[in-house]
């Protein structure tokens, strides 16, 4: 997964060059969160007003506390292809499944048959035949055989005990179908039963609900003195684009920070000796960037949301342990 960490040396003042925004913006704002851009599957948010630590632990907790349901147990029945039964089933357990978690409870340890509200049963049964309509010339797989390749779209939901009634709407699949599982060639079969169950990315990877969450802090670009002409040009192709624009002002070209969002740090611009002085860079030190990319089990806003509620938990629980102990 990709992550940001902040440590102490990611701050601009340990580099040369950069400025401290700590001192003029101390945590002057009020904490507020900035809904900035939401897809299918992804959500960029600010975080304002907050401390490094609470950055982080929302971001461990996307990543590692946020349940979702995953293939725990794989009973393999028949396998025949060229695929390992170990293999076979750590690549089915790493398929995204669309249920939500939410629904269902944490399966009893110990437990090895589940019941309807702590499991989800998928079975999985194909096999590869050769078509017979197939040109004698053809070296076309797809021509040649039929059901070579195992989709993920081959897992079907079999319902256990009464889930059929307690889920009556329910869509119980892969989150994508065109997952490969495996090749097969004619004769060779797999008829393996899933067995889903609730847990959490600390546990086990197959369970984180994202596919990427960092965050990085806010960059503050400053231009010390006006820049102009070739060497607004310059200072432009120093940035990511958008970054500088550069406007047209009684004739002259006059640079100006348009966006500092958008710039990635690439400290290009100290290596011009005539701009390296007339920049100053620095974070928003209290002014958190988030990027949330779901696996596609929940949306983003909901992990978010969920996320929320389980540190607003753990602050609780705190809190009553402090409460808990007895004052001498």
């Amino acid at each position: 997964f990709a992550s940001s960490q902040v440590h102490s040396t990611d701050f601009p003042g340990n580099y040369p060059g950069y400025e401290d925004a700590w001192d003029q913006r101390r945590f002057e704002e009020a904490f507020r969160v900035d809904i900035i851009r939401e897809e299918e599957g992804a959500l960029e948010f600010d975080m304002v007003g907050i401390d490094a630590a609470i950055a982080n632990a929302f971001r461990r907790i996307l990543l590692a506390e946020v349940p979702t349901m995953a293939v725990e147990k794989v009973f393999v029945y028949n396998n025949t292809s060229i695929v390992q039964d170990e293999i076979l089933a750590h690549r089915l357990g790493l398929i995204p499944i669309r249920a939500d978690p939410r629904l269902f409870e944490y399966r009893n340890q110990g437990d090895e048959e589940g019941t309807e509200i702590d499991t989800l049963q998928f079975q999985l049964k194909i096999k590869c035949s050769r078509n017979p309509q197939a040109a004698k010339e053809s070296s076309d797989p797809n021509e040649l055989y039929f059901n070579h390749k195992v989709y993920s779209k081959h897992m079907t939901w079999v319902p256990l005990g009464n889930q059929t009634d307690l889920f009556p709407d329910a869509d119980f699949r892969p989150v994508h179908d065109d997952i490969l599982i495996a090749l097969l060639r004619p004769g060779q079969e797999i008829d393996v039963l899933m067995h889903c169950v609730k847990g959490i990315g600390k546990d086990h990877a197959k369970f984180s609900p994202v596919a990427t969450a960092s965050y990085r802090l806010l960059p503050d670009i400053t231009l010390l003195q006006p820049i102009e002409d070739e060497a607004a040009e310059m200072l432009q192709k120093c940035f990511s684009p958008g970054v500088i624009e550069i406007q047209n002002i009684k004739g002259k070209k006059v640079a100006r920070v348009a966006n500092a969002r958008l710039d990635t740090f690439s400290r290009e611009v100290f290596r011009h000796e005539s701009l390296k002085n007339l920049v100053r860079l620095a974070r928003v030190r209290n002014h958190y960037i988030f990027s949330v990319e779901s696996t596609g089990i929940l949306p983003p806003d909901v992990l978010v949301s969920e996320a929320i509620k389980i540190l607003m938990g753990k602050c609780q629980r705190f809190l009553n342990e402090l409460d808990s102990v007895p004052m001498e």
